[in-house]
């Protein structure tokens, strides 16, 4: 399927503008830990403790995706800085593939991550260039 996730949540759409502020290229779950200690680190000092717990989680699960289901290749994470949040942008490999929420899944079985992220989220969207898919999320500030 292209163009649209399969339940309407995740429509394609360009992020707003940000500032980098922290970047990485991952190629396993294993990563992810030092991947949330770094952005604690760096944000913790400037942001509202529940906004920053927000952050990590997006980040973590999207990552996670991106490395599960995103094809064969390298994945890049980044957080950004708007003026109104912070931007997570996850890219992978599966251009094709629009991020998909699970769906008539029980949930201990997983799969709610992009629900809740969609949920949290001021925007959230994605789109595809030649060779990836960027899915990223607006998270509020507090």
């Amino acid at each position: 399927m292209t163009g649209q996730a399969a339940d309407g949540i995740w429509l394609p759409s360009a992020p707003p503008a940000a500032e980098q502020l922290l970047q990485w290229q991952l190629a396993d779950v294993a990563e992810l830990p030092a991947m949330r200690r770094q952005v604690r680190r760096t944000l913790e000092p400037t942001i509202d403790p529940d906004a920053l717990d927000q952050i990590i989680l997006a980040l973590d699960e999207m990552a996670s995706n991106a490395l599960r289901h995103g094809g064969v290749g390298q994945v890049e994470a980044c957080v950004r800085s708007t003026a109104t949040g912070y931007l997570i942008e996850v890219t992978d490999c599966a251009a094709s593939r629009p991020p998909t929420p699970a769906i008539d899944r029980d949930p201990s079985e997983g799969g709610l991550g992009l629900y809740l992220i969609a949920r949290m989220a001021l925007r959230h969207g994605w789109y595809a260039s030649a060779r990836a898919k960027h899915v990223w999320a607006l998270l509020p500030r507090s």
